[in-house]
C-alpha cells in the first residue's frame, strides 16, 4: 500500500506545477510539469472521488497544468481543432462514450459455488453502466485530451518543438542515476519512497540481473522511456551545431548505454532500428516511415480479426532470439485471440469500464485474461468507435505532416517535428503490445498536429503567436531578454 509520503506528493503537485509556470516560460512549464509527474509521482497511488475518473499521476499532471494555464496565467486553450476530420475524431473519442454507457445497462451475473457442507450457491455480478456513470466517463476521455489541447497550442512551435526534445534529453539524463542503483542494487528506490512495490518482483529479473523501475509501472516503460530520449538526444545532436555536436553525441551515447542495460528486447530493437534513422535519414523519410507505421498500428485489429496477421511466423522468428520472449510473445497473442472473441459479442460500442471487456469464469467470476496492448483494452472497452477516435487522433498529426511534406516539397519542416514525429509512431506500434500511451504521448501528438496547422493554415500563426503575449516572435522563437531555451 502507498504510504503518506505518496499522497502528500499527488496534493502537492499543483504547487509544484504553479512554481514551474511562475519560474520558466509557458512551454516548458506545459512539458515539465507533465513529464516529470509521470516520472516522479507515486504508481498506483490515486484518490477515487465521487463521480469523477480516479486522480493519479497521469490525470493530475493533465488537469492541473490545464487549469493553471487557462485560470492563473490566463492563457486560452481552443479545445476545437480547425480540420475537419480530427474534428469528427475530438468529438467520437469524447461522445463515442454515451453508446457505451447506454448499450451497458446490464449487470454481468456469475453463479459462485461454495464448497462447503451443504453447498452454498451465491450471486456474484459486474456492475452495468449507469446514466451517473456517463458524466465519469466523458469527463475521463476529456482529461486525456488535456495534453492534446496544450501542446497544441503552446508546443506547435519551433521552440516548443525543440523543448520537447530537450525535456526528454535532460529527463533522461537525470533519470539514469536512479536506474543505474535499481541495475546493480534490484528494484527497491519505490520501496524506500513510497513504501510499496508496485508490480511482479519476478518480472524485474532478466539474464541473471535486474530491469529498473523506478517510479514507473513497469520495466517496459522505463525502457520505453529511455528508448525515447535516444531518439531525442540523437535528433538534437544532428541539429546542433559543431561545438555542441560532441557533447550531445556523447549524452547520446550514455543514454544507449542505459538502455541496454534495461534489458528490454523491444525498446532495444526500435533503439537500434531508428536511431540510424533520426541520424542520418532525410526529414522527409522520416516522416514517410513515420505515417507507415502508424497506418501499420491503427490496421492491426483489421488484420488480426480477418487472420491476415502470421502469428506464427512471428512466434517462430522470437524462438529463434529467445525462448523465453517467445513464450512471453505466445501469451500475449494468445490473451488477444481470447479478447478479440469477447469484443466481438459488442463490436461497435464495446463492454465499458469494470472488467466487463474481460474474459472471466462463468462461475467463479475470476478473471481468465490479462489485456496487455493499449488496442486491445480501447476496442474491448469502446468498440470500434472508440479504437478509431483514439488512434485517429493519434495517427492523424502524421498523416497530415506528410501531406503538407509533399505539399511543400519537404522545404521549411522543421528539424525537431520529423523525429517527434516518428517517436508518435514507434509508441502506436508498441501500443499493439504494451499499454505504453501516456500523457506525454499527447503532448508530442498534440506539437505535430498544431505545427501541421500552423502550416496549412497561415492565418492561425499570428492568432497564436498572440495568445503568448508578447513573449514570442511569429516563428515561435524567444524574444531578447527572455531565458534562453534549456
Amino acid at each position: 500500500m502507498p504510504n503518506t509520503l505518496a499522497y502528500m506528493m499527488l496534493m502537492a503537485w499543483p504547487l509544484v506545477t504553479l512554481w514551474l509556470f511562475r519560474r520558466t516560460t509557458l512551454e516548458r512549464a506545459i512539458i515539465w510539469s507533465m513529464l516529470t509527474g509521470y516520472l516522479l509521482l507515486p504508481p498506483l497511488a490515486e484518490f477515487d472521488l465521487p463521480l469523477v475518473p480516479s486522480m493519479d499521476k497521469s490525470t493530475i499532471p493533465s488537469v492541473v497544468t490545464f487549469l493553471i494555464c487557462v485560470l492563473v496565467m490566463k492563457k486560452p486553450v481552443s479545445l476545437w481543432p480547425r480540420h475537419p476530420a480530427t474534428r469528427l475524431l475530438v468529438a467520437g473519442f469524447v461522445l463515442g462514450v454515451i453508446p457505451t454507457v447506454f448499450t451497458n445497462g446490464d449487470p454481468i451475473l456469475f453463479r459462485v459455488i461454495e464448497n462447503s457442507d451443504p453447498v452454498i450457491f451465491t450471486t456474484n455480478a459486474l456492475p452495468g453502466l449507469r446514466w451517473r456513470d456517463l458524466g465519469a466517463v466523458m469527463i475521463g476521455q476529456i482529461i486525456v485530451l488535456l495534453p492534446f489541447f496544450l501542446a497544441r497550442q503552446y508546443l506547435s512551435t519551433e521552440t516548443g518543438l525543440r523543448n520537447l526534445l530537450w525535456a526528454l534529453l535532460l529527463t533522461g539524463l537525470a533519470y539514469s542515476l536512479p536506474a543505474l542503483i535499481e541495475i546493480r542494487l534490484s528494484p527497491q528506490i519505490n520501496i524506500w519512497v513510497y513504501g510499496f512495490f508496485q508490480h511482479s518482483f519476478e518480472q524485474t529479473m532478466r539474464n541473471g540481473g535486474f530491469r529498473p523501475i523506478v517510479f514507473l509501472p513497469h520495466g517496459l516503460w522505463l525502457a520505453f522511456f529511455f528508448m525515447s530520449s535516444v531518439l531525442a538526444a540523437t535528433a538534437l545532436t544532428r541539429a546542433a551545431q559543431s561545438g555542441d555536436r560532441v557533447r550531445l553525441a556523447m549524452a547520446t551515447l550514455y543514454l544507449f548505454w542505459v538502455l541496454i542495460l534495461c534489458k528490454s528486447l523491444g525498446s532495444l530493437l526500435y533503439g537500434l532500428a531508428f536511431t540510424p534513422v533520426v541520424a542520418l535519414a532525410p526529414l522527409r523519410w522520416q516522416i514517410r516511415i513515420a505515417m507507415c507505421l502508424a497506418l501499420i498500428a491503427v490496421i492491426y485489429p483489421m488484420l488480426r480479426n480477418l487472420g491476415l496477421v502470421p502469428t506464427d511466423a512471428i512466434l517462430a522468428q522470437a524462438e529463434a532470439i529467445s525462448t523465453e520472449r517467445a513464450n512471453s510473445l505466445g501469451y500475449r497473442l494468445e490473451n488477444e485471440r481470447v479478447l478479440l472473441a469477447r469484443a466481438a459479442e459488442k463490436p461497435w460500442f464495446g463492454w465499458g469500464g469494470w472488467g466487463r471487456n474481460l474474459v472471466h469464469h462463468i462461475e467463479t467470476g475470476q478473471i481468465l485474461s490479462i489485456p496487455d496492448g493499449r488496442w486491445i483494452i480501447v476496442f474491448g472497452t469502446f468498440g470500434w468507435l472508440g479504437y478509431i477516435a483514439e488512434m485517429g487522433l493519434l495517427a492523424a498529426p502524421l498523416v497530415l505532416l506528410a501531406s503538407e511534406m509533399r505539399r511543400k516539397q519537404g522545404l521549411g519542416i522543421s528539424p525537431y517535428v520529423a523525429p517527434i514525429a516518428l517517436l508518435l509512431a514507434i509508441t502506436m506500434l508498441d501500443m499493439l503490445l504494451n499499454a505504453t500511451l501516456i500523457p506525454f504521448t499527447w503532448l508530442c501528438a498534440g506539437a505535430v498536429f498544431g505545427y501541421v496547422e500552423r502550416l496549412r493554415y497561415p492565418d492561425l500563426t499570428a492568432s497564436k503567436s498572440a495568445l503568448f503575449g508578447g513573449t514570442q516572435a511569429l516563428d515561435g522563437s524567444p524574444k531578447s531578454g527572455q531565458r534562453s531555451v534549456m
